[in-house]
């Protein structure tokens, strides 16, 4: 790809961004919804959660996590790929193309960088601001709110084969509690925290077990969020945590072997 071609992919998506209004943790709002889907699959490129290679989940899938109907999402998927950032073959799924590794993402490879950040002292500050959150949630989100929280959690259940469909579900079910907390400072200091690591985690994901794990917490989250029951949603949300935590450590110690000869 150009480098006019990658200035303009960054211009638009500065655009899309400017021009993106709140979630509210319900389905995507309905004014610019196809450039909000965009703006949501530029951010995970962006940040490494998705990678040059891989590709999207099923339109299916997606209307799901969104909470959309196909026509937005196609409209999105079709500006996608026209900017060069996506690529699709007649009948088949779209991948993410390989104009991503200098300039897309070397803004958050400096902050997401494996070396660069403490694990444990990530997951000291998780504790601190998404438990909070979670508990918030549970005092001031709305029943439409709890409604999406607890259907995503669900729908994870269907998603458990395919681990990039899993993590676009996974970012949609998080942001979702941190805006029924109604707190829009601590919500964007979460997703910052949630975004260290992604590349590590991507790798986590992918191990048998992992997401069927994090699926079974979500639910139990869920329904705790959905009874406004703060003390067992807490708890549960801070198992959700350590799951996590520990299996960022499996990741890190996976990649440090290395493959194996033979």
């Amino acid at each position: 790809m150009s480098k006019a071609a990658i200035d303009q992919l960054e211009a638009t998506s500065i655009e899309v961004a400017d021009r993106t209004d709140s979630f509210g943790g319900g389905a995507l709002e309905r004014r610019s919804i196809s450039e909000q889907v965009a703006n949501r699959i530029l951010s995970m490129i962006k940040s490494g959660n998705l990678k040059p290679g891989d590709r999207l989940p099923t339109e299916q899938q997606m209307t799901i996590a969104f909470g959309i109907s196909r026509p937005p999402l196609r409209e999105a998927l079709k500006a996608l790929t026209l900017m060069g950032v996506l690529s699709s073959r007649q009948g088949g799924r779209y991948t993410i193309t390989d104009l991503s590794p200098s300039r897309l993402v070397a803004p958050f490879n400096s902050v997401l960088a494996v070396a660069d950040y403490d694990v444990n002292q990530q997951f000291e500050t998780r504790v601190v601001v998404d438990l909070e959150l979670v508990r918030l949630c549970c005092t001031r989100a709305s029943v439409e709110q709890r409604q999406r929280i607890h259907k995503l959690a669900v729908d994870g259940r269907d998603f458990e084969l395919d681990p990039v469909a899993f993590r676009l579900l996974d970012i949609e079910y998080h942001q979702a509690i941190n805006a029924g907390a109604n707190n829009t400072l601590l919500a964007a200091l979460a997703q910052v925290l949630y975004d260290l690591g992604l590349d590590v985690r991507r790798t986590a994901s992918e191990v048998p077990g992992v997401i069927d794990k994090s699926v079974r917490q979500h639910v139990e989250i869920a329904e705790a969020i959905m009874r406004g029951d703060a003390p067992v949603a807490v708890a549960a949300y801070r198992t959700h945590l350590e799951h996590v935590r520990d299996t960022t450590f499996m990741a890190i110690a996976k990649r440090s072997q290395g493959p194996k000869n033979g």
